[in-house]
């Protein structure tokens, strides 16, 4: 394969923001053994993986696509493909949309309607209101984190197709999860934020506020996945563990008020965030067999 064709593999495969889909395909999995009890089956598995996938890459396209004016502005992302012209547009639409369709087939036909739903909503509020509330208002981080919280619930309902307590409580603690971890990034980024002109609570609310709400929100977290235990869908050992791992980021976001290097405490808060959603994932995907 010539290099220039590799060149454009890889700018398509980074437009479709592959941490993203990575991460969230890690608490879908955890959502779907969670339902499944230990009786998983393998197609069921792989359809509502690549289902889910493959919608979040059209989102994350269509995405790139509204926010390449504000990508622009930023360090972060100004080297990102549309920026730079190096994918058109009308390319990019169209990479979106195939993405989507092939998102739609594979959870309608193989998975289920309800999953289609779920997964449509969280589409729906990413690429739509996420969008629009973003560059409007500090509430555009409460809006990206319903789309952000569906991944679980859509691999939970793959398998029972219903929505219940469960998928309730796992939508809202990734919801609780999503606010701390993202105002942790607004705050180690503040400055790309400024550039772009972004409105995100730090820079509309100031740095106190910020962190008064990350600590509600963690005890929102702590609650929240305790209940898991308390409606008997998981046991002990998951409990003891994420409460234990919820106390410890409350406490390393707690140094927050009297810490003097922000930009360092910041990124502890994001980088402990980060192994307790995978260790979230991992204990609901071996939940049938703790105690």
């Amino acid at each position: 394969m010539m290099a220039g064709q590799k060149n454009i593999i890889k700018a398509y495969y980074l437009l479709t923001k592959p941490g993203i889909i990575y991460s969230n395909a890690v608490t879908a999995i955890g959502g779907f053994f969670l339902a499944a009890k230990g009786h998983s089956d393998v197609r069921l598995f792989l359809a509502m993986v690549f289902g889910l996938s493959f919608g979040i890459a059209s989102a994350c396209v269509y995405n790139n696509y509204i926010d390449r004016d504000i990508d622009a502005k930023m360090k972060r992302t100004k080297k990102r493909a549309l920026v730079q012209k190096s994918i058109s547009g009308r390319n990019a639409l169209v990479f979106a949309t195939v993405l989507g369709i092939a998102s739609f087939v594979l959870l309608v036909f193989y998975v289920n309607l309800l999953s289609a739903f779920v997964m449509f909503v969280g589409f729906f509020f990413y690429v739509v209101m996420y969008s629009i509330w973003k560059r409007r208002s500090e509430i555009g981080t409460i809006v990206g984190s319903i789309s952000g919280a569906v991944p679980p619930v859509v691999g939970y309902c793959a398998v029972t197709n219903h929505f219940d307590v469960a998928a309730l409580l796992l939508f809202l603690i990734l919801v609780f999860w999503q606010m701390p971890h993202f105002y942790a990034i607004s705050i180690f980024r503040y400055d790309d934020y400024v550039s772009a002109g972004i409105p995100v609570l730090p820079i509309k609310k100031g740095l106190s506020q910020t962190k008064i709400q990350m600590i509600f929100y963690m005890i929102a977290f702590i609650i929240a996945a305790a209940l898991l235990t308390v409606f008997h869908y998981t046991g002990y050992v998951y409990l003891v563990i994420m409460t234990v791992l919820g106390i410890v980021w409350l406490v390393i976001t707690l140094k927050g008020f009297t810490t003097t290097d922000v930009n360092r405490w910041a990124r502890k808060v994001f980088f402990f965030s980060l192994l307790i959603i995978v260790t979230f994932a991992f204990l609901l995907s071996i939940s049938k067999i703790l105690p």
